[in-house]
């Protein structure tokens, strides 16, 4: 009766040591990927309710309405995003040296901004792992799509990076700076042209 017990008593313990192990996962368990810099889970939530924008201006020109793929394959439409607020696009490459330099500044500003504003990135002539590394390297939070035929670019008359672009709400194109802008600039031109007083 009591080696029975014992026999029990052993089963259970090596049944528990078994679970908890599996629980843990274990030194022997495969880590888990990181998720994808400027992929989907980068997209905005709803806009916050009573967002107060300056309308459009009338006669201004509507913004190309392109779509493309963000970094982990998922689709975006911009159309979709202006929708609900204004959007600024950054144009990049990682082996851009400006790009980089202004990067954590511009990183910052659509961190402040990020319910009233979608920041967009759009790299092109790069590999998707040096767009990685550029996006973890940098603390890029926002969603970023890979332009690799270009096609975006050229739509919006780019020709070099770093280039930024901002669009407001329902799709007109407000202001364009080839060459890139510096944050303080591009947050006095967002209160300028889109923010409500």
């Amino acid at each position: 009766m009591i080696r029975g017990y014992a026999v029990r008593l052993a089963a259970l313990a090596l049944a528990a040591a078994l679970i908890a192990t599996a629980c843990s996962g274990g030194d022997d368990a495969p880590a888990r990927p990181a998720p994808v810099a400027g992929g989907a889970t980068a997209l905005p939530g709803p806009a916050p309710a009573g967002l107060a924008l300056r309308p459009a201006p009338s006669g201004a020109p509507g913004a190309p309405a392109v779509t493309s793929a963000l970094t982990d394959g998922s689709p975006v439409a911009l159309a979709d995003l202006w929708a609900d607020r204004p959007v600024v696009l950054v144009f990049f490459t990682s082996w851009c040296t400006l790009c980089a330099d202004r990067q954590a500044a511009l990183g910052e500003l659509a961190r402040r901004h990020r319910d009233e504003v979608v920041f967009v990135g759009v790299a092109t002539e790069d590999r998707p792992e040096d767009v990685q590394r550029y996006l973890r390297e940098h603390r890029v939070e926002y969603p970023v799509a890979l332009d690799a035929d270009g096609g975006i670019w050229r739509s919006y008359a780019v020709r070099e990076p770093p280039a930024v672009v901002v669009i407001a709400k329902g799709g007109t194109l407000l202001r364009g700076w080839p060459g890139g802008v510096d944050a303080a600039t591009l947050d006095a031109e967002l209160r300028r042209l889109v923010f409500a007083p």
